[in-house]
């Protein structure tokens, strides 16, 4: 059987297993297609290899799509988020020295306070307080904005927001140009383990379901060649689903671990892979619930009002109207695809393509197409919810 050739950008981060896993494990060749993954150096190469054509698709951040489409930054080109790859899975770091003068105003430690760690880190920060992060329109981004910016203590110019690219945060964090990061992993052990770093906070802590990365394409590339992008979820799903199986993880661990697409040790893949955090070195590994999550609990799905939230939180930080940058961010996140293309699978899909983000403390039963899915949690750290009440969207 001939491959259909499909090139596909993607940056050395944890959460491109499921492409890693995708070509190894052959799920995308049993979908006719010879996928070759191509690394890029940074996410404005990537998000520019893409504009340009030079890639078919990408492992992108999942702000990217809708930044690219509002024009936000760099080439603009309308692009289509397929599908997610992962949630959540970043962690905040700052440097051993900060941390511990965190502690000395009372932070207790731990991974997973967001309040008193934004306490803490704020009383005993230098103002401003420089903070890294791997691109300025990421949910790393996003998510810092949200966590810090509504603090009592975070005056205009507390906070210098920089971009570092992930495989030199560790070492602008030793060289001082750093107080804080936010990155994916492997980063912030690599981090930890070079850089005497000290990791406060998962994403999730945050907001407990915030998707990471999506499988991006260009718009007109869905349009001309729809069997493709269709083949290309089928593999890329196949893999998450075998990520999210705890048997199987000792072997990601292993492929991850030999795959020249990462080219880093197994002690610093591992703690994505099995939940369990070492936070700063010398200190027993402490487990992160739902750290990095590929499949379950429908972590496929491009939800619009996932999307929605991205929007809004755009039109925020670059004073963009609201509704057409919720609009345009909705548009982006193509459900109506993954629908087409999973559900002759019998995959279980949701009843809804929209819900009411951070609306679930709990695991919850929800409508779907084989009455088996289950979400949740998805609660934000401050309460909030976000979105109206979702409508019934057609399921085809």
């Amino acid at each position: 059987m001939r491959l259909t050739p499909v090139n596909c950008g993607f940056l050395p981060l944890v959460d491109s297993a499921p492409l890693i896993v995708a070509q190894t494990l052959k799920f995308a060749a049993q979908e006719g297609l010879d996928l070759n993954l191509v690394r890029q150096p940074s996410w404005s190469a990537l998000r520019d290899m893409l504009a340009l054509g030079h890639l078919d698709a990408a492992h992108m951040l999942s702000p990217m799509p809708v930044v690219m489409s509002l024009g936000l930054g760099g080439l603009s080109a309308k692009i289509d988020a397929l599908m997610v790859m992962s949630v959540n899975g970043t962690v905040i770091g700052a440097s051993n020295a900060l941390a511990d003068r965190m502690r000395e105003v009372g932070w207790a430690g731990g991974f997973g306070d967001p309040v008193g760690t934004a306490n803490a880190l704020l009383a005993a920060s230098p103002t401003p307080l420089r903070i890294g992060v791997p691109f300025p329109f990421s949910m790393h981004r996003l998510l810092l904005n949200y966590w810090l910016q509504s603090h009592p203590a975070c005056s205009d110019g507390r906070l210098e927001i920089v971009t570092v690219p992930p495989p030199r945060m560790a070492e602008a964090l030793a060289e001082g140009a750093l107080d804080v990061f936010c990155v994916g992993e492997p980063w912030g052990s690599i981090a930890v383990q070079r850089a005497n770093a000290t990791l406060l906070l998962p994403s999730s802590a945050i907001w407990q379901f915030s998707p990471e990365k999506v499988l991006g394409v260009r718009h007109e590339f869905t349009q001309t060649n729809p069997r493709t992008c269709e083949a290309l979820m089928r593999a890329v799903y196949n893999a998450a689903r075998w990520l999210d199986v705890p048997d199987n993880k000792p072997l990601a661990i292993e492929i991850l671990t030999r795959s020249r697409h990462l080219d880093v040790a197994e002690q610093t893949l591992e703690p994505a892979i099995t939940g369990r955090i070492v936070t700063r070195l010398g200190t027993p590994a402490v487990d992160s619930e739902n750290f990095l999550i590929f499949h379950r609990q429908a972590a496929n799905f491009p939800w619009r009002s996932q999307a929605a939230w991205i929007g809004e939180q755009l039109a925020q930080l670059h004073r963009l109207d609201p509704g057409p940058a919720q609009q345009t961010a909705k548009d982006s996140f193509r459900s109506d695809l993954y629908r087409r293309a999973l559900g002759p699978m019998s995959v279980d899909l949701p009843g809804a393509s929209e819900k009411l983000e951070g609306a679930m403390v709990h695991r919850t039963a929800v409508a779907s197409t084989r009455g088996h899915m289950i979400l949740g949690p998805d609660a934000f750290f401050d309460g909030a919810i976000f979105g109206a009440a979702p409508s019934k969207a057609p399921i085809t």
